[in-house]
């Protein structure tokens, strides 16, 4: 009975979203959280090292771009955590195949190297990734807490 009394006046717990979907704008180099077509929460990232153009080919140290799922999360990777971006998709493999490439994969979310946390948000002064998407430590922890496995991340030029 006391819930519903909080719940009826604002006293719920609103830090649990619904986030439907992960944007990353490769220009602007942010990363949108979005519930119901509304942006929730908007980071700064670090990209491939050489981010301009989709992804092409393993080692080509480019961000994919495209739909995917963030299909499996690693508390115990390299980086401090990190989160599978499904890279490749149809799409990145036809064109590979086209071109006789491997299109390469292990694309990630993640928060910065283990040991180098303490970098934080300078991290950011340059792209460094192999390919994948970069924030802080902090921000992957509120990332890992928001987004659910199989929750759709579109990556845009």
């Amino acid at each position: 009975m006391i819930l519903i009394v909080f719940t009826a006046y604002g006293f719920a717990d609103h830090s649990v979203q619904n986030i439907d979907r992960v944007i990353i704008l490769k220009q602007e180099r942010t990363l949108q959280l979005m519930s119901h077509g509304k942006i929730f929460k908007t980071y700064k990232v670090a990209l491939g090292g050489n981010p301009i153009g989709p992804k092409v080919q393993q080692g080509d140290h480019r961000t994919p771009e495209g739909v995917y799922v963030l299909d499996h999360r690693n508390a115990h990777s390299q980086y401090y955590k990190s989160i599978h971006i499904s890279y490749p998709n149809a799409a990145d493999r036809a064109r590979a195949t086209k071109r006789h490439v491997s299109t390469g994969g292990d694309i990630f979310l993640h928060g910065l190297p283990n040991g180098y946390g303490a970098v934080g948000s300078a991290h950011r002064l340059r792209d460094w990734t192999d390919g994948c998407v970069a924030v802080t430590d902090q921000e992957i922890d509120e990332i890992w807490e928001l987004v659910a496995d199989g929750t759709l991340i579109e990556i845009r030029a």
